[in-house]
Order: structure tokens, then C-alpha cells, then sequence
């Protein structure tokens, strides 16, 4: 998963990162509405934008107008003050998918974050099936036939990305902009490598994580 955070108070978005790359996530941070309309411009591979509405050089409500404008259905939470009542109300008009009020509790914006990101996979549920592999995206634990996988937190992010596509071709540009942060350098090759580890640790049964020479891979259940 692959988060940006659009926040002008340095202490509370430092907060954010650590609370949310604790789940697993990459998270990347802006600090005015103009750096968030260029990342926005540039990276169409974010899974939620975390916007405060009070942002310096663009507000937050332009910044969502022109999302919405574009036609981009990224999930949006945005951050308003306790008695920010009519913000909130323009910001979910203008396409919002929801809103917290600060202060809030960490844990609760997480629990947020899970279901926002859930409904823009169109998922219902926090757990991920293919065949007898399930990945739970809120305890970020993966079983086979209910048995643990033992993965590491890159190859955590490398199989939700490849379920979440499930039978569609990712490629290892995909793979590097959902798991990698600005300013995180991950080559190729080191993608080919933490396929190697996790192909290891999953292919049993009727799984495998099929290469597509010069394209990229794909999570397939072999038909018996």
C-alpha cells in the first residue's frame, strides 16, 4: 500500500509516517498543496491521499477539486479542524471519502485507512483469497491451507500487490512505485530477488507467480 500525506504541520505528519509505515505501508509526505497537486500529477500509483485542508500555496479543497476534475478516484481522508464543520461538508461534496477531526487517535485513523483502501480495491473484506493462500491487510499475515508464511515486510507488500492484481500482469515499474517511497533507490534486480524469496514461500499447490520476460509477473492458480 502506498500512501501520501498532505500535511503542513511537520510534528503531526512525522507521526503519520511512523504510524503507518508500522502497518507495512510506504508512506510519502508533502508539506503544501502544491507539492501535492504535482505528486498527484506524477504518480498515478498511490492507493489514499491523507489531505489537510488547511495547506499553505493551494488549499486542500482545491487540491481535491482538481483530483475530482481529473476524473482520479483515489480514496481521499482529509484532516479538518474540531470545528471545521463547513470544510468538512464542501470537502465530502466535493468527492471526500471521508474525514477525521483533530485530534484524533492513531489507531483509529489506521482502522480508517483499512476500510478506504479496501473500498477502492472494491474489496469488503480485510482478508485476500487465492486458492488456499489468504493475506489479511489488517494484521499484514498471510496463511497457506491456514498454516503461517513466515515473509518479511518487502515481500508482505510485493504479495499484497500481486493479489490485489490477481491474473493481471504487474510490472516491476508497477511494483517499484507501490512499494518504494521517494528517495528509496530499489533496482530491478532487487525486485527479481524478493520474487525469488517469496515465489519460495508460496508457490505450494496450485500457486505460482508466473514471469513474463520483459513485462512483468503474475499471481496464477495452476488448473488441475
Amino acid at each position: 500500500m502506498r500512501i501520501l500525506i498532505a500535511e503542513d504541520d511537520q510534528v503531526l505528519a512525522d507521526g503519520l509516517m511512523r504510524s503507518l509505515r508500522g502497518t507495512g505501508a510506504a508512506v510519502d509526505h508533502v508539506a503544501n498543496g502544491s507539492e501535492a497537486e504535482a505528486a498527484l500529477l506524477a504518480n498515478s500509483e498511490f492507493d489514499l491521499l491523507i489531505l489537510d485542508l488547511g495547506l499553505p500555496k493551494m488549499h486542500g479543497l482545491e487540491v481535491l477539486r482538481r483530483l475530482r476534475g481529473r476524473g482520479q478516484t483515489l480514496p481521499v481522508l482529509i484532516l479538518t479542524a474540531a470545528d471545521g464543520v463547513d470544510e468538512r461538508v464542501k470537502g465530502l461534496d466535493l468527492g471526500a471519502d471521508d474525514y477525521m477531526a483533530k485530534p484524533f487517535a492513531l489507531n483509529e485513523l489506521e482502522a480508517r485507512v483499512r476500510a478506504l483502501t479496501r473500498r477502492g480495491m472494491g474489496a469488503a473484506s480485510a482478508v485476500i483469497r487465492h486458492g488456499p493462500l489468504e493475506y489479511d491487510q489488517s494484521g499484514h499475515v498471510a496463511h497457506i491451507d491456514g498454516k503461517l508464511i513466515d515473509l518479511s515486510a518487502r515481500e508482505l507488500g510485493l504479495l499484497e500487490v500481486l493479489l490485489q492484481r490477481s491474473g493481471r500482469l504487474v510490472s516491476k515499474e508497477q511494483l517499484v512505485e507501490r512499494l518504494c517511497e521517494w528517495g528509496e533507490e530499489v533496482s530491478h534486480n532487487a525486485i527479481e530477488v524478493y520474487i525469488h524469496r517469496l515465489r519460495k514461500k508460496i508457490e505450494q499447490g496450485p500457486i505460482r507467480i508466473a514471469t513474463v520476460r520483459g513485462l512483468g509477473y503474475c499471481l496464477e492458480k495452476i488448473q488441475g
